[in-house]
């Protein structure tokens, strides 16, 4: 089981969700106050199950829409996704990826991790 991780940025709060190894699976925007950084935990815990995944890589893709994790590739090449809550704000985005394989796996780890998890505070 994985757990959500808040911890303090320079300019606010964010979150990680961690996996049950400890390996970041998503990290969170900037919040401006805690309460809004817990309101987005509650987004993923409550919307990534049923959300779409919308695979920019491919020529002609399918608009999906929000809730839905957004498959792209960054200026290295590495895939990476990025999830976006009902109301099309960003909550959170992945690592770089090697291959679409192991980018659409971080986003499954997101969906059996993020639920029954715990909230703590970063030490």
């Amino acid at each position: 089981m994985g757990k959500f991780v808040i911890k303090k940025a320079k300019k606010g709060p964010m979150f990680n969700l961690k996996a049950g190894n400890g390996q970041i699976i998503l990290t969170s925007e900037v919040y401006s106050s805690e309460a809004a950084c817990k309101n987005g935990i509650k987004s993923v815990i409550t919307n990534s199950a049923k959300a779409k995944i919308e695979d920019q890589t491919v020529k002609g893709f399918a608009v999906e829409k929000n809730p839905k994790f957004e498959i792209y590739l960054d200026k290295r090449k590495e895939n990476r996704f990025r999830f976006k809550a009902k109301n099309g704000e960003i909550i959170g985005t992945s690592q770089g990826y090697s291959s679409k394989t192991g980018c659409k796996n971080g986003i499954n780890s997101i969906i059996k991790n993020c639920v029954g998890s715990e909230t703590v505070h970063e030490k």
